[in-house]
């Protein structure tokens, strides 16, 4: 298991568990007493830990190599009934950029979302997660067909940014993000966003525009991410904790802000340290929103969707 700096109280607590346990399975010593209490220990210190994170810590967390990515999701909440589509039918497939049919219990909807990958051949492969223009196309063209066939949609955020390349920006990079902000807000079938690790700038805002738009707990949502901004501002990577403080980029910022819907709690640890409850409480979260959006209106859905992001941003009096 990998360990972020501030998680070393209990990275040296489950290191003297696991050589209390092994003693204990090699030899005649009885080490239960002691194999609880260091249970008991870890629950603790994890507990004061996690209770009080900064927002760069809670940045660091959403970046945990251990953090499952969108497909593990994806899986997970479809017990594997998922079929993926490819391709925007103009350029190429984005790896960067996955989505398909899959099933929530008997509920066909479409999922959408950015992967990255899980070792340094599988990021380059999937571009580590940022998108070129034909990825946010391919990700228009499924909308347009969860539309056509009355599907919701399920959007599963995850993304240092969209590409900044030379080639990206020369297909059009700009205008394909564009392209989903306003046809997203008015595909008539629900639509519902959820923040699972990073969600920086545009890139994020390319499939994030939703009836619904939701934040596990331990991730950040921003024009920015911390170090960009701290290179902008003090021409280093040094002031990015106090960038991340200043951003307000977290859960509880954002909702405080009426910029999202609601957050999602995440086990004790972090999401890595229990995928399986994380992927219940998601597909939970998932079925309560679509009990409620699905019965409405369409176009009541859609003038409440269009309401809701004019008013971000506007002063009152």
């Amino acid at each position: 298991m990998n360990y972020l700096d501030f998680e070393e109280p209990i990275r040296l607590l489950r290191d003297q568990l696991a050589q209390a346990k092994e003693l204990q399975e090699t030899s005649d010593v009885d080490m239960e007493a002691l194999v609880q209490d260091l249970e008991s220990k870890i629950r603790e210190v994890t507990e004061k830990v996690y209770s009080d994170l900064t927002p760069w810590q809670r940045v660091q967390v959403s970046r945990h190599p251990d953090r499952p990515y969108t497909l593990n999701y994806i899986d997970a909440i479809t017990g594997g009934r998922f079929t993926e589509l490819h391709g925007d039918r103009t350029v190429k497939d984005d790896k960067a950029m996955v989505g398909g049919f899959g099933f929530i219990d008997d509920q066909c909807v479409m999922f959408i979302g950015q992967q990255k990958g899980i070792n340094t051949k599988m990021r380059q492969y999937r571009n580590f997660g940022m998108a070129n223009p034909e990825g946010y196309r391919k990700a228009l063209r499924l909308m347009k067909l969860a539309e056509k066939f009355n599907r919701p949609v399920v959007t599963l955020i995850d993304t240092p940014g969209a590409y900044p390349g030379l080639e990206a920006e020369e297909r059009g990079q700009g205008e394909a993000i564009a392209r989903n902000l306003i046809e997203m807000c008015q595909l008539k079938v629900p639509i519902i966003c959820i923040v699972i690790g990073e969600g920086a700038s545009g890139g994020a805002l390319g499939i994030g525009i939703g009836d619904r738009v939701l934040m596990l707990e331990n991730t950040w949502y921003s024009v920015i991410s911390p170090e960009s901004c701290s290179s902008i501002l003090w021409r280093n990577w040094e002031h990015k904790m106090e960038a991340a403080e200043a951003l307000k980029l977290t859960g509880e910022d954002m909702l405080k802000l009426e910029l999202i819907d609601g957050i999602i709690p995440e086990p004790l640890g972090g999401v890595h340290a229990d995928r399986e409850a994380m992927y219940s409480l998601v597909k939970k979260e998932i079925k309560t929103h679509l009990a409620k959006l699905i019965p409405m209106d369409a176009n009541k859905r859609v003038d409440q969707r269009i309401r809701k992001f004019s008013s971000m941003g506007v002063v009152n009096g």
